[in-house]
């Protein structure tokens, strides 16, 4: 091990993985990024990217089947971007996510569930919609002009490594919506204006969910776009819920339909 140990902080491998953490235009430049923690990097080797590099703080047993270069304390504190992440990190190779690789993976399925997110800004309502649409088995997400990258270290965390297992397509609203009416699937926005409670519409169908951001909702487009309009009812005082609460109900409500026949 003594061989095979970075005990300064200003090595450049170090700083490689910290400007990683720091900078979308260099995670998108070179298409690799960060995973901390046993769990996300579990994730993330199981569903098929490459770990390009793994670092392993010296003071913990480490047996696993990469071979890490291993940090002291002080390093790793450094290299980390949250607390506690079990002392491993590793950069990983980018995956690709467009209309067309998803588009082959949703080959296989007679009836999709898509999840769409307009514009959403916040890394970590992304994370926990992604985290949500494993556990629900959502087919697809898709991030129409997207305010953060699919690697942000905060949407990583907050997805729990969802963001690796779910098929994820980035592009713009229209081509997206040019995917979904060439594919038959039907657009469902979630809006508050000339809409009916989401429990009444018929979701059991190749369907697709489109969530907007809080502050301004879905753009005119979706609206125009859509097949229904549906909402949650607000019985409070309080006119919209989280936008990751909102989708976690939609999902699930989805789940429910589809547990009985068509």
């Amino acid at each position: 091990m003594e061989e095979n140990i970075i005990t300064s902080v200003q090595n450049a491998r170090i700083k490689h993985v910290v400007a990683l953490q720091q900078k979308s235009s260099l995670r998108r430049e070179e298409g690799l990024f960060v995973v901390e923690g046993q769990r996300e990097i579990e994730h993330c080797i199981a569903c098929g990217y490459e770990v390009v590099e793994l670092f392993v703080l010296n003071t913990i047993d480490y047996s696993g089947s990469i071979a890490p270069t291993f940090v002291t304390p002080q390093v790793y504190e450094k290299m980390a971007y949250r607390g506690s992440t079990e002392g491993i990190i590793a950069v990983v190779r980018c995956k690709e996510h467009s209309l067309l690789t998803l588009c082959s993976s949703l080959s296989a399925k007679p009836r999709p569930l898509i999840v769409v997110l307009e514009s959403v800004e916040k890394p970590g309502n992304l994370g926990a919609i992604l985290r949500t649409a494993e556990a629900a088995k959502v087919d697809a997400v898709i991030v129409c002009d997207p305010l953060t990258d699919l690697y942000n270290p905060n949407l990583i965390r907050a997805s729990i490594g969802g963001v690796f297992c779910v098929p994820v397509a980035v592009c713009t609203s229209g081509e997206c919506i040019a995917f979904l009416k060439e594919h038959d699937i039907r657009i469902l926005t979630a809006q508050l204006q000339d809409s009916y409670e989401y429990y009444d519409y018929d979701m059991r169908h190749a369907t697709a969910i489109v969530m907007g951001t809080e502050s301004t909702g879905l753009t005119d487009q979706w609206r125009e776009a859509a097949d229904a309009h549906i909402r949650i009812p607000m019985l409070g005082r309080l006119d919209s819920l989280n936008v990751s609460v909102s989708a976690a109900i939609l999902m699930y409500e989805a789940v429910r339909q589809r547990q009985s026949k068509l």
